[in-house]
């Protein structure tokens, strides 16, 4: 008979157990949602962060394990507090999770756009510098414009200075022999 109620207590006990948690108290400190949403969104950043990158940020200095505590002005202790409260009440935390989806969203979208913008500026400026490097001359036939042609171009132009043509008749012509 012990063997029977035995699983029927295990189970009363326990739903009673689980009644009377009323989760995690208030913190006296709790972080906003705001300030946590943003917390969230900046450590997501640092994680995805790729190695090169997180090891560019610790030459500068910036330590990226205590770097988003030090940035809000909280520590590990009021950060794991407030956490573990929004948790506890989904409906607040699944309100900072979209806040923190919808920031990065719009966020990926500005960098997109500016990596376009760039891009673009970029494209422009290599058919630029190319077409910059094309002359023509008078036949109308397309040169290369590098060092030595743009030497030899100012030397022609030096020497011709003053004169507009030079006639075929002022050339003395030789005896022949």
């Amino acid at each position: 008979m012990t063997k029977r109620f035995l699983p029927y207590l295990s189970i009363v006990l326990l739903v009673i157990a689980c009644d009377s948690f009323d989760g995690p108290k208030k913190p006296s400190n709790l972080i906003s949602k705001k300030n946590m949403a943003n917390i969230l969104m900046d450590a997501r950043l640092i994680g995805s962060a790729t190695f090169i990158n997180k090891q560019k940020m610790q030459e500068h200095g910036i330590k990226l394990d205590s770097y988003v505590f030090e940035k809000y002005g909280i520590d590990s202790l009021q950060f794991a507090l407030s956490n573990a409260y929004y948790a506890y009440h989904i409906k607040d935390y699944e309100e900072i999770y979209n806040t923190m989806t919808d920031s990065l969203e719009k966020l990926k979208k500005v960098l997109n756009e500016q990596k376009l913008k760039e891009e673009k500026e970029q494209e422009k400026r290599e058919k630029d510098s190319i077409n910059a490097l094309k002359v023509k001359d008078s036949l109308d036939v397309t040169i290369k414009k590098d060092s030595l042609t743009e030497d030899l171009l100012k030397k022609k132009l030096k020497d011709d200075a003053g004169v507009l043509i030079n006639p075929v008749s002022d050339k003395n012509p030789q005896p022949q022999k």
